[in-house]
């Protein structure tokens, strides 16, 4: 199957926050708010400097969604893009569309001499997923999450 990664539009909306609250449910067992989830992705569309989502299309619809979120770092005078909500429908898992994004993303970077890499975080239990960036060729040893939530 041909895959095309693009930016995402107004339009797929609806689609980015399914995603979001099915990928919540099924790596974490967390239910979401449909309204706040959708608030919250109105919002990086109403504001891009928060974001921007991108979708891969496949079969004429999205298949797989993900966020990146600018991070700036003093250390290295540029942005860092944090890869977040990762999302692949199941009946389109292993089928390389992660990777294909990934290597979308990894362009999109290396184009932009203000973007200087890629991060990502992934839920500890969350095994299939660390498989797919560890064969991406993605390094989980350097840092470890912690965070306080209100």
């Amino acid at each position: 199957m041909k895959v095309v990664v693009e930016q995402a539009h107004k339009s797929h909306i609806a689609r980015i926050v399914d995603f979001q609250i099915a990928m919540a449910l099924e790596t974490e067992n967390l239910e979401l708010n449909r309204e706040m989830v959708n608030r919250g992705v109105r919002a990086v569309f109403d504001d891009p400097s928060k974001g921007k989502y991108l979708v891969a299309i496949g079969n004429q619809e999205v298949v797989a969604t993900t966020l990146l979120t600018p991070e700036w770092s003093d250390w290295r005078n540029g942005f860092v893009y944090w890869i977040q909500s990762v999302y692949v429908l199941p009946g389109y898992r292993d089928q390389r569309i992660f990777s294909t994004m990934y290597e979308h993303i990894k362009g999109l970077v290396m184009q932009d001499d203000h973007l200087l890499g890629l991060r990502l975080y992934v839920d500890k239990t969350n095994e299939q997923a660390q498989k797919v960036y560890e064969k991406l060729a993605m390094n989980g040893e350097h840092y470890k999450l912690f965070e306080w939530m209100k």
